[in-house]
């Protein structure tokens, strides 16, 4: 079972930038899929974006196309870039994986641990 660690959480400022990391422990095949999930308190996982890591396609929820970039680096590490973050983007980010691309968070198999992002001035 693939363990997965994200990274790269912290304080920025409203409209700033920042890159989280998801790196495995083990191989991510080519079918699997590694997505990335924000959960603020008291609400449930949002599912943001994710990546098929074969072939490297990608797939955003309306909230995030054009401001956050998912992307893999070498054989277990993918990236969120966000950009242009909005307060109410804080919370916990979780990146995840899955057999197909899913936006569920039921249909994904395996967690992190989460790292904390506060969007705040």
């Amino acid at each position: 079972q693939v363990q997965l660690v994200e990274s790269g959480g912290g304080l920025v400022q409203p409209g700033g930038s920042l890159t989280l990391s998801c790196t495995a422990s083990g191989r991510i095949y080519s079918s699997h899929v590694i997505g990335w999930f924000r959960q603020a308190p008291g609400q449930e996982r949002e599912f943001l974006a994710a990546i098929r890591f074969g072939v490297g396609r990608t797939y955003y929820s309306d909230s995030v196309k054009g401001r956050f970039i998912i992307s893999k680096d070498g054989a277990k590490t993918v990236h969120l870039q966000m950009n242009s973050l909005k307060s109410e983007e804080t919370g916990v980010y979780y990146c995840a994986r899955a057999n197909g691309l899913e936006t569920t968070a039921s249909q994904y198999v395996a967690w992190g641990q989460g790292t904390q992002v506060t969007v705040s001035s």
